[in-house]
């Protein structure tokens, strides 16, 4: 939707929307629907993976980390941006919800200070805020699944049968290896969408969607039993040490927006601050979407795909089923694939040496290729694979290359091959009983590439829409930062409805050709046969070249 001038008085919402390089804000009017302001603010010291701030202390491989204070830059920045773009009067604004990528995870004191901002762990990596992407723990993931398998622990079925690097418990449990004294002075180990909604209202307010999905919490169960995690890690056996007990509904409120940081930002203080997101689950309302049958697809720098249903299917593959976890009252499902834009670009700008405008250069080449014309197949895992296999020591491949191949048709092959890794995760839901009808699709890459929107119907043999709005995640954190603050003060009194209200028309859609299909599926085959001989019968392959390479890289490199 285009920005609006901002007149009239109708209340209006804040969704914040935190990513893996920036930070967003989006002013929405809750009566119109209609974005009225928009700001960006890029993360100064954007992703850690190479040394430390300041000190210059050299990162081992696969490790990604953030520095909270540019968190802090995105709400004193971005939202007198936002509102001055708008040219809203601020009293108008009743409620801000928010969203993070995650499970990005920052160890505080009681106060919420973060321990790298103390200057005894400034130069210790374990004190910073580890990204969602930090895929250093995945020894710990290993024995973790190790140990659930061996005990036969029923939790486990929740999240596909593995859990991931990604997640609380892996990154947690690396600091106590690695770094006890860390360890000991982390009073909480926090979801940095937790603790964002922490500084806004002065308060801890963890939030039930982040700890069922990335903590192996459950409404029902609770965490895991201690004596799992003490026989996987001996000496650790209070798995809610750091984590808590207490955990808040999505569209609850978090509290009020305290003084004097709300002078700061130029709002109102004692507006309602909604109980934090996670960047992907809030695109299915921000998309419209609410109901079964649908294939929610946010394709950024990694791909999150989400789908609700009304019963609790336990599929292998799957990152997590969560009652209530994306929509109240329908058991919320995640998959998804962690390389897609960051792959793009280490291709065209690590590879080829290419500007922002080389994309537009193989994106048109690449279009005018017949489907199976390269006559490559490539397999998308350049940071692991998340669903259906569930491994973060998978590296991509390429099979098929020869002297004559060129620029634009491996360009293509990549972009083919985010498809196919759709297609595997579409046809295991549906292998769960689960219809599909369509795919609804958000972020940047949905927004510029039709080609690849075109890939997923061809490939998939399903409609794909694109949502109409170019900040589908800020959208969806307004829409519960509108149910925070209730119907009395002119916001909604739960998600569905306020998704139903203002939801956002499709921009764009993408019918599948049935030509082309008929030959991805064949093309399709190919790829399915090259993802289970490597992910799954000789995938010893890559886990023995990732471990050379850990091996033999020197820290920092």
């Amino acid at each position: 939707m285009s920005p609006a001038t901002g007149g009239g008085d109708s209340p209006l919402s804040i969704g914040v929307d935190y990513g893996t390089e920036s930070g967003r804000v989006l002013i929405l009017d809750l009566v119109s629907g209609e974005e009225l302001g928009i700001a960006t603010v890029p993360y100064r010291h954007g992703v850690i993976d190479r040394e430390l701030p300041g000190s210059g202390a050299a990162l081992p491989p696969d490790w990604a980390l953030q520095h909270p204070s540019d968190y802090l830059e995105v709400l004193t920045e971005g939202i007198p941006a936002a509102l001055s773009a708008s040219g809203v009067d601020p009293s108008r604004v009743i409620g801000i919800g928010l969203d993070f990528t995650s499970c990005t995870v920052l160890p505080c004191r009681s106060d919420g200070t973060p321990l790298c901002l103390e200057e005894r762990f400034a130069t210790r990596p374990h004190a910073w805020t580890k990204l969602w992407k930090h895929h250093a723990a995945q020894h710990v993931a290993d024995r973790l699944n190790e140990v659930a398998a061996e005990r036969n622990e029923a939790f486990l079925a929740r999240y596909g049968g593995r859990i991931s690097s990604e997640w609380y418990f892996p990154k947690l449990i690396q600091v106590f290896l690695e770094d006890r004294e860390v360890y000991d002075a982390t009073d909480a180990f926090v979801e940095a969408t937790d603790w964002v909604v922490w500084k806004l209202t002065g308060s801890l307010a963890r939030s039930a969607c982040a700890a069922g999905y990335k903590a192996l919490w459950s409404a029902t169960d609770g965490l895991p039993p201690a004596e799992y995690f003490a026989q996987a890690v001996p000496g650790f056996d209070d798995p809610a040490a750091k984590l808590g007990r207490n955990f808040m509904e999505l569209g609850g409120r978090a509290g009020a927006l305290q003084s004097p940081l709300a002078e700061r930002l130029g709002l109102p203080a004692g507006i309602a601050v909604a109980v934090g997101n996670v960047d992907s689950f809030v695109s299915v309302p921000g998309c419209g979407v609410g109901e079964p049958g649908v294939f929610v697809s946010v394709v950024g720098t990694s791909i999150c795909d989400m789908v609700v249903h009304r019963d609790e299917v336990l599929l292998e593959g799957i990152t997590g089923v969560v009652r209530d976890g994306i929509v109240p009252g329908l058991y919320g499902y995640e998959a998804g694939q962690p390389a897609v834009g960051d792959m793009f670009a280490w291709y065209v700008d690590r590879l080829l040496g290419g500007s922002g405008a080389r994309y537009g250069e193989l994106e048109a080449a690449a279009a005018t290729l017949l489907p199976g014309e390269s006559g490559l197949v490539a397999l998308d895992w350049w940071n692991g694979n998340r669903s259906v296999l569930g491994d973060a020591d998978l590296a991509g491949a390429v099979v098929g290359l020869s002297l004559q191949t060129t620029p634009s048709e491996l360009y293509r092959a990549l972009l083919e091959s985010v498809a196919y890794g759709a297609r595997t995760i579409i046809e295991n839901f549906e292998s769960g009983g689960m219809a599909l009808a369509r795919v609804v699709a958000c972020g940047g890459i949905a927004e510029k590439s039709e080609l690849m929107m075109q890939l997923f119907a061809d490939v998939s043999g399903l409609e794909v829409e694109v949502a109409g709005s170019s900040q589908v995640p800020a959208r969806g954190s307004a829409l519960f930062g509108a149910v925070a603050a209730g119907r009395d003060a002119g916001g909604f009194a739960d998600i569905a409805t306020a998704t139903a209200t203002l939801a956002v028309p499709a921009a764009r859609t993408f019918k599948p050709n049935a030509e082309a299909k008929a030959v991805y599926d064949r093309v399709f085959a190919l790829y399915r046969s090259l993802h289970d001989t490597l992910g799954r019968r000789d995938v010893g392959v890559m886990h023995e070249l990732k471990a050379l390479r850990r091996s033999q890289r020197a820290p920092g490199a």
